[in-house]
């Protein structure tokens, strides 16, 4: 694993109830939030013993079938790619919970087992009496944020950014999670767009054994790295769009997560912005390019008010927030000229 010199920021005593959420989200930083949910009943069973966590997993199961990725022993834990990045290196199966930790216990012992990973299960489908005692509960805070249940062995999860605002709750076994800030992208060297490992773009860099003749930029991108290993009963918060490499450090691991964006529903991802100025922008002559880019600076990335103040305000239209309204013109609009 790379060296990383600089410590996440760690947020001691907290409690789902007295989650500084407001704060977090003020300060655009990561943090742990040491022992947030050391009270969960997952979190109990998991630090009697990994049995424990598993029959409690069972308990809560209602027997609908799950999809999840397997991997050879020669993955190592790491879903990625092939050698030509054209494919991926696990395959997606679909079978019984009790099946997948039947599976994973049999090889707990194994120097080098296969990999198994059930990623990002809505918790509601799948265990619908789990959040009875294994809740954030963020209604409270007006977010709404189903949970993701993450089930797996030694996996890792290659560096890679998110939309939305996270908080990665770890229940059962250790992990280590490493974050990069946004304006790391180019010294991470993202691979393909798609296929992806997990729906988005992942660093193509093996932290665990780092090719810096091939990949130089990387050092930089430590530079401004931190990290912290998660004990059961701690969780981090992610902003939005921070890189984040995480390591399962146990023979069995399971976390809960909770997404949710800080813009109205209405609001589209800008994924699909990037995919239309890929068609669009970038292979235009480089004189035109800039003047795009000077475009885009003062409509989107500019004083969010300022392309329309000087206009009456009845003339703004899109030049205003975007409300639902607008954004359902807008939509409309889009699919139309598109379909020219």
């Amino acid at each position: 694993m790379v060296d990383v010199a600089a410590s996440i920021r760690v947020i001691e005593g907290c409690k789902p109830d007295t989650l500084p959420l407001q704060e977090l989200l003020a300060s655009g930083q990561p943090a742990v939030l040491r022992g947030l949910t050391r009270s969960w009943g997952l979190v109990q069973a998991g630090l009697r013993s990994m049995p424990d966590a598993m029959d409690y997993l069972r308990g809560h199961y209602n027997g609908q079938p799950v999809t999840y990725s397997y991997g050879s022993p020669e993955v190592a834990g790491r879903p990625f790619y092939n050698d030509d990045f054209t494919a991926l290196n696990c395959e997606v199966r679909r079978s019984l919970l009790g099946d997948v930790l039947d599976e994973i216990a049999a090889h707990a012992r194994d120097a080098n087992p296969p990999t198994y990973y059930v990623a990002s299960l809505l918790v509601d489908s799948r265990l619908p009496r789990f959040r009875e005692e294994n809740d954030l509960d963020l209604a409270t805070h007006g977010i709404d944020a189903p949970p993701g249940i993450w089930i797996g062995n030694r996996v890792t999860a290659s560096c890679h950014y998110d939309a939305l605002n996270n908080i990665a709750c770890c229940a059962v076994g250790r992990r280590r999670f490493t974050v990069f800030p946004p304006e790391q992208i180019e010294n991470l060297y993202p691979g393909p767009l798609e296929p992806t490992p997990g729906g988005q773009a992942v660093s193509v860099l093996d932290f665990d054994a780092p090719d810096f003749e091939r990949y130089p930029r990387f050092r930089e991108a430590l530079e401004f790295a931190q990290t912290a290993v998660l004990e059961p009963g701690d969780a981090i918060f992610i902003p939005s769009l921070w890189w984040h490499h995480v390591q399962g450090l146990e023979a069995f691991n399971v976390l809960v997560n909770y997404w949710w964006s800080s813009v109205p529903a209405y609001i589209p991802t800008p994924m699909h912005a990037l995919y239309h100025a890929l068609w669009t922008i970038r292979d235009r002559p480089e004189r035109e390019r800039q003047a795009w880019r000077s475009i885009f600076d003062y409509y989107v990335f500019g004083d969010p008010q300022g392309a329309g103040e000087h206009l009456p305000e009845a003339a703004r239209n899109v030049l205003d927030p975007i409300d639902e309204v607008m954004a359902r013109q807008l939509r409309a609009m889009l699919i139309a000229k598109l379909n020219r």
